[in-house]
C-alpha cells in the first residue's frame, strides 16, 4: 500500500471520528435540553399553557362543645412570570398593592434569588393581598402582562385567645420544601401548636387547572375543557378537647402574670385548658403583618412566644411530696401511720432543711396537710439507706423508676411538636458528680421536697395530678378529640399504669383533701365539691420563688386535674392556688359563687409583673 493511500485512510478515520463526536455531543445536548434541564421544557410549556394551582381550604378547628375556633377567609397572592412581563407603570402597581417602589424592587430581587426560581413559571411576588387590594389590582391586570392572581385562604380566629394551643400558619421554609415534596415556594404550613402537629390532616391536597394560551400568550380558557384538571381536596376538620370558655377564663386570671395553667380531664387525658402567659392574639400572626408582629413578640423580654405549659421547666417543689409519699409506701419504707419528727425542719448532723412551724411528729396524712419538709427528708434518707437494696445506686434507681412511671423525666407524648422532657437524674448522674462511693441519701436530700435536680414542665405536673386522681394510671394527654373521618392515634389514648399499687393512693389522697379542708391548700375549698390539692413553692436561683399548685376535683369520679405555675410569685397558696381553685369551680359549676367573687377580682386585677405599666 502506498504512502498516499495511507494518508487518505488516516484522513477518512479522522473525519468519521469527528462526525461521531459531533453526533454524540448533539445527542447529549438534546438529552440535557429535553430531559435533564427542565427550564427549556418550562419555557415551551409556558408558551402554550398556564398550570394554575388550586389550593384547598384548610380544615376548620372547633372546641369540645362545637364552638368554631379557627376558619378561613379569602386572600390573594400576586404571581408573576418574569419572561412575560413588559414595561408597566410601577407607581400605579405599587399604589394598587399598597407597597412602596423600594419594597417592590426588594421583592423582585428576593424572588429571583430563591432556590428553584424560573422566569418561565409563575412565582409568588406579593403574598396575601386583602380583598380590597385584590379588587383594585384586578381592574389593572389587563395592563400587566405576566402578572396573575392566585386565590389563597388565611386563617381567621373567632376568639382572641389560645394562640399557643392553636398555633399559626406561615410561609414554608427551604427545609420544609426539602423535607416534603408537597410544598412549593410560597406555600403555607403550620408552624407550631395544633396547626403544625396536625398539618397533614388540616392542609388537604392541592389541585390544579391547565389554561390554554393563544399565539400572543393570552389565556383562552381551559385546556381540553378541563379534562386534565385536578380538583383540590379540602383539609379535614378537627375537634379539640379544650373548653374555649374555660380557656378564656384562664387567660383572664393569668393576665399580667408570667406562668401557665394546664387542665386535664383525668379519665380521658383530654386537655381542657392550656394557658401560657403572657400570651398574644393569634390574629397577630396572620397576613402581611405576620413578620413585623413576630419580630415584636420575639423581642419582648417577657417572651410571649414561649409555650410555657410544654417548654418551661421548674422544680416541682412541695407538690412532689405526694409522689414520694406513694413511693415510700410502695417500697415498704413507711405506712400511713409512720411518724417522723420535724423541729422547724430536717436536722441531721450538720445538715438542716428548714420547714415552717407545725405539730411534730406527724404521720403521712398530716405531713401532706401541713406540707412538712422534714417528713419527706426522713423518708428519702430511710429509703436510700435501706438494707433492702444492695447499695444507694440500686435504691435510687428503684426510686427513679417509680417516679418516671408518673410521667416525669420523659415526654408525655402529648400531641404538640415542642414538648420538653423535664429531668429526673439517674444514679450514673450522681456517680459522675460525686463518685460511686461519694454520695448517699443525705447528699441528694433536696429531691425529697421536689428541689435539687428535679425538673418538670407544667404539662407533666397536670398529668401527675391526673395519675393521682385516677389512683394509679394516666392517659396520654392530648388536645385533639376528634378528626373528621378518622380515628385519633392509638398512642393518644394509651393507658400508662404507675409502679405504685392502687391500694396506696387512698391515704395520700386523704392528705391532699386534708390540705384543702384545713391545711396549706385551704384556698381551694369549694361548697359541695371535695377538692384534693397540694401546694408548692419552688426555689428559683434567678429571683423570687415560683408559686405552684396541683389539684383535682371532685375526689370521687374526678372531672378535672390541674396544675398552675405563677413565676416569681412566692407561696403556692398565694397565687397559683386561687387561680387553680377558680378554674376548677368555673369548669365544674359553670360560674363562681358570690362568696368567692372577691378572690376572683383579686386574681384578675393583680399585676405581678413590676415593669408592666399597662395591662397585657
Amino acid at each position: 500500500m502506498s504512502v498516499e493511500n495511507d494518508n487518505l485512510k488516516d484522513r477518512k478515520d479522522v473525519i468519521i471520528g469527528s462526525m461521531i463526536i459531533v453526533f454524540i455531543v448533539y445527542v447529549l445536548q438534546l438529552i440535557n435540553l429535553q430531559i435533564l434541564n427542565p427550564e427549556y421544557k418550562q419555557h415551551a410549556d409556558s408558551n402554550a399553557f398556564l398550570k394554575k394551582t388550586k389550593f384547598p381550604a384548610r380544615g376548620l378547628i372547633y372546641d369540645r362543645n362545637g364552638k368554631l375556633l379557627v376558619y378561613n377567609k379569602p386572600a390573594y397572592d400576586v404571581m408573576v412570570i418574569m419572561n412575560e412581563v413588559q414595561e408597566f407603570d410601577t407607581l400605579d402597581f405599587c399604589r394598587a398593592t399598597n407597597i412602596s417602589k423600594e419594597k417592590l424592587i426588594k421583592l423582585i430581587k428576593r424572588m429571583k434569588n430563591e432556590k428553584g426560581y424560573s422566569k418561565y413559571t409563575p412565582q409568588v411576588l406579593i403574598s396575601q393581598l386583602s380583598i380590597e387590594e385584590f379588587a383594585i389590582l384586578q381592574e389593572k391586570l389587563y395592563k400587566l402582562p405576566g402578572f396573575y392572581i392566585q386565590d389563597r385562604t388565611l386563617r381567621e380566629y373567632t376568639y382572641p385567645c389560645a394562640a399557643h394551643a392553636l398555633g399559626s400558619v406561615g410561609e414554608v421554609s427551604q427545609r420544609d420544601m426539602d423535607n416534603d415534596p408537597y410544598y412549593s415556594r410560597g406555600d403555607y404550613a403550620g408552624k407550631n401548636g395544633v396547626e403544625k402537629y396536625y398539618e397533614k390532616t388540616l392542609r388537604g391536597e392541592k389541585g390544579y387547572e391547565i389554561l390554554l394560551r393563544d399565539a400572543r400568550g393570552r389565556l383562552k380558557g381551559k385546556y381540553q375543557d378541563g379534562k386534565l384538571d385536578k380538583a383540590s381536596v379540602p383539609g379535614k376538620n378537627i375537634e379539640l378537647s379544650i373548653d374555649i370558655d374555660l380557656q378564656m377564663y384562664g387567660e383572664k386570671l393569668m393576665r399580667n402574670k408570667i406562668g401557665s395553667v394546664v387542665a386535664i380531664e383525668p379519665q380521658s387525658g383530654e386537655i381542657l385548658a392550656l394557658v401560657s402567659s403572657p400570651n398574644f392574639n393569634p390574629s397577630d400572626l396572620v397576613g402581611r403583618q405576620r413578620g413585623e408582629n413576630f419580630k415584636r413578640l420575639n423581642n419582648d423580654p417577657l417572651k410571649p412566644l414561649l409555650d410555657r405549659p410544654l417548654m418551661a421547666r421548674y422544680p416541682p417543689g412541695s407538690t412532689f411530696k405526694v409522689v414520694n409519699s406513694l413511693i415510700f409506701q410502695q417500697e415498704g419504707i413507711i405506712t400511713p401511720e409512720t411518724r417522723y419528727p420535724c423541729h422547724h425542719g430536717f436536722v441531721f448532723g450538720g445538715l438542716t432543711v428548714g420547714c415552717h412551724g407545725h405539730p411534730s411528729p406527724l404521720d403521712m396524712r398530716h405531713s401532706l396537710q401541713t406540707s412538712c419538709n422534714g417528713y419527706y427528708c426522713w423518708g428519702l434518707k430511710a429509703m436510700m439507706d435501706s438494707k433492702k437494696y444492695k447499695n444507694v445506686q440500686e435504691a435510687f434507681e428503684t426510686w427513679k423508676r417509680d417516679v418516671v412511671s408518673f410521667g416525669f423525666g420523659y415526654k408525655t407524648g402529648v400531641d404538640f411538636p415542642n414538648e420538653n422532657r423535664g429531668f429526673i437524674p439517674n444514679a450514673e448522674f450522681y456517680n459522675k458528680r460525686y463518685g460511686e462511693r461519694g454520695w448517699k441519701g443525705l447528699t441528694i436530700i433536696s429531691i425529697a421536697i421536689g428541689q435539687g435536680e428535679i425538673i418538670a414542665t407544667p404539662m407533666q405536673l397536670a398529668n401527675y395530678a391526673s395519675a393521682i386522681a385516677n389512683q394509679g394510671y394516666w392517659i396520654t394527654p392530648h388536645i385533639v378529640r376528634k378528626i373528621e373521618g378518622e380515628q385519633i392515634a392509638d398512642s393518644l389514648t394509651k393507658k400508662h399504669v404507675t409502679n405504685v399499687n392502687k391500694k396506696y393512693f387512698a391515704a395520700s389522697i386523704d392528705g391532699m383533701e386534708m390540705a384543702v379542708k384545713g391545711g396549706t391548700a385551704r384556698v381551694a375549698q369549694m361548697d359541695s365539691i371535695t377538692v384534693c390539692a397540694k401546694t408548692g413553692t419552688a426555689q428559683n436561683p434567678h429571683g423570687k420563688d415560683h408559686s405552684i399548685f396541683m389539684a383535682f376535683a371532685p375526689r370521687e369520679n374526678p372531672k378535672i386535674a390541674i396544675a398552675v405555675v405563677v413565676e416569681n410569685a412566692g407561696f403556692g397558696a398565694t397565687w397559683a392556688g386561687p387561680i387553680a381553685s377558680l378554674m376548677m369551680e368555673k369548669y365544674l359549676n359553670g360560674k363562681i359563687s358570690p362568696s368567692r367573687k372577691g378572690l376572683e377580682d383579686r386574681m384578675v386585677n393583680a399585676n405581678l409583673i413590676p415593669s408592666t405599666k399597662t395591662p397585657r
